[in-house]
């Protein structure tokens, strides 16, 4: 029972972080579940399997507030779905000794990915380029792959590419790229029963993950006012980092003696704590810039008047 109560604490944390960053569900709770020594393969398939609910219940959100493109859907969503089946295979045939490292380091990359990019960017921002089918689809395969064999990466890999390179607003890409993963989540899922057979997932902890994600949905809107996407993006990306270093230097693949990893660990704690801080004051400035915009205008006003 503590640990179902666990795993749905883990849901309910990575749906908060989800919800307000748009990305990080999958790697969030794909990190910790290994951290609490979960098969890497079965821990990709139980946050899959929990995925099912959780980004049907996000797209029919999204879809009611008008936030979906059904041309993006279709056209990132099926690639994706053959990405995240071939990663999902790909990854059922590794041995855990040889998976737990190599999903450690796309997680990190990940980790490290959101770290940088909320501290040094904040919020990713729109131009002006034109979507393209030839973006698209090989973005959804890269995309749906890195998800199904890092567990996570769905959000992370395609809002920022689509931000960057669309002409979506920001709440529509976010909306897509969520409904989308609909059926990057069943594809994966399906993968997984193919290479796993159903061994090593535990369907109660899938209901445990479902139950504490679809808690946070509704939470995440109001979280977000009060812990800026800034802020809580270098928070989030600085426990992948730190738990998934962890996983690499006690892996055979590295072995670590104590010193090392101390030292690595040090280094870290003062890396994270340093992007936090930045991102704090980041945000103040950007507030204290707001608010001394929001002054001018009724002067620019009575002056036209």
């Amino acid at each position: 029972m503590r640990t179902l109560i666990l795993l749905a604490l883990v849901g309910l944390g990575a749906q908060l972080v989800d919800g307000s960053l748009g990305m990080a569900y999958g790697v969030t709770s794909t990190t910790l579940l290994l951290a609490i020594g979960t098969n890497p393969a079965a821990a990709s398939a139980t946050v899959h399997l929990a995925e099912i609910g959780t980004t049907l219940a996000s797209g029919a959100a999204h879809w009611r507030f008008g936030n979906v493109d059904w041309k993006v859907v279709a056209r990132i969503g099926i690639p994706g779905a053959i990405g995240a089946f071939a990663g999902a295979t790909f990854l059922s045939s590794l041995s855990t000794e040889v998976a737990a490292p190599v999903m450690s380091v796309i997680l990190l990359v990940l980790g490290l990915y959101v770290l940088l990019r909320f501290t040094v960017q904040g919020l990713p921002t729109r131009s002006d380029k034109p979507l393209r089918r030839r973006f698209l689809t090989p973005l959804g395969l890269v995309a749906g792959f890195m998800d199904a064999t890092g567990g996570g990466g769905w959000g992370p890999v395609g809002t920022p590419a689509i931000l960057a390179s669309g002409r979506m607003e920001p709440r529509k890409v976010i909306g897509s790229i969520d409904t989308s993963e609909f059926f990057v989540a069943i594809a994966a899922s399906l993968g997984f029963f193919v290479g796993l057979s159903g061994e090593g997932i535990d369907f109660a902890w899938v209901l445990a993950l479902l139950i504490g994600g679809l808690i946070a949905a509704p939470i995440a809107a109001w979280l977000v006012r009060l812990v800026p996407p800034r802020i809580l993006g270098s928070l989030v990306g600085g426990v992948i980092v730190l738990t998934n270093s962890r996983t690499l230097l006690n892996s055979d693949w590295i072995s670590a003696p104590d010193g090392t990893k101390s030292a690595v660990y040090v280094v870290i704690w003062l890396g994270w704590a340093a992007a936090v801080i930045w991102s704090v004051r980041a945000y103040r400035q950007d507030k204290a810039a707001e608010a001394v915009v929001a002054s001018e205008e009724p002067e620019a006003d009575s002056v036209s008047a």
